[in-house]
């Protein structure tokens, strides 16, 4: 493997990551190292990774190599590989239009949530099909100190615990994971998001995800404020036929999401690369250790 070891920063609606390009899956990344590049002082700093392999060269994507070239091998910041991230997608598409390996307008990549449908603007934007929302049932509560909400359980291909509040404040620092019962709900932990009324059809958020604290922006989130806004306003695509649209402003910026009568959900968003160079490779190789 050569000593060079390329690198580019980039983000979607402010929640950034390090790319690491790796067609061939010859860069090891283990947990420490990821957390080590992701260190927003020691390292180059980001809310996740964003590992760019072929799928044929991943042993968690050959079987999806036939539908799609490209696999998003994701970790959260911590380290911790992570099913899904939507805002990830969109950044690591951009990624590859960028690089030559994709062309403007419609393409696929491979995560651990499933071949995901993607489609490259030409004003820029990129919007992901991001797959359907399961809504397990059972009852949710989130809390933050003295303060309890209901929530509702969705999962975009990770889990998420939705809590409709009076005001973003009450979400209270967001360093440490809110507290969420039971947790026999989640038994892998939780992205926890914190909604707003902003208008009709228009929310805002702020989120907790799981192994990176509070972000600036979670697509996924974003998908299941929008499904879990639609239920409480008695919105159900699948039951009227009709598509319905959320506007969901997050910290970082604005997505548009769309839920469609087949259950499918469409995100839209921007993705911006910032940055590229290399990581030394001798200070790589210290932190896997």
């Amino acid at each position: 493997m050569s000593t060079r070891i390329a690198f580019l920063k980039g983000h979607g609606t402010e929640n950034d990551f390090v790319i690491v390009p790796d067609p061939e899956n010859a860069v090891d990344l283990p947990p420490a190292a990821v957390a080590a590049l992701c260190d927003r002082r020691a390292g180059i700093g980001g809310d996740g990774l964003l590992h760019v392999v072929r799928s044929a060269a991943h042993p968690e994507a050959a079987e999806m190599a036939a539908e799609a070239e490209w696999f998003m091998d994701y970790r959260n910041g911590d380290g911790s590989v992570a099913e899904m991230c939507g805002n990830g997608v969109r950044v690591f598409a951009h990624y590859l239009q960028r690089a030559g390996h994709v062309a403007e307008g419609d393409i696929t990549i491979a995560t651990r949530a499933g071949v995901k449908s993607v489609h490259l603007a030409k004003n820029g934007d990129v919007t992901v099909g991001m797959g359907r929302a399961v809504l397990p049932a059972g009852d949710v509560t989130v809390s933050v100190g003295a303060h309890s909400w209901p929530a509702r359980n969705v999962n975009m291909g990770n889990p998420h615990a939705v809590a409709f509040v009076d005001d973003l404040g009450q979400a209270g620092t967001l360093f440490t994971p809110p507290p969420v019962t039971p947790a026999s709900a989640y038994p892998d932990g939780v992205n926890v998001e914190f909604v707003v009324d902003r208008g009709p059809r228009h929310v805002a958020l702020r989120v907790h995800e799981r192994g990176s604290g509070e972000t600036r922006s979670c697509g996924t989130g974003a998908c299941a404020v929008a499904v879990a806004t639609a239920r409480r306003d008695g919105a159900d695509p699948a039951v009227t036929g009709t598509p319905v649209t959320y506007t969901v402003d997050v910290p970082g910026g604005r997505l548009v999401i769309t839920e469609h009568p087949d259950g499918g959900i469409e995100m839209t968003g921007p993705a911006v690369i910032v940055a590229e160079g290399d990581i030394d490779a001798e200070w790589l190789a210290a932190v896997r250790l």
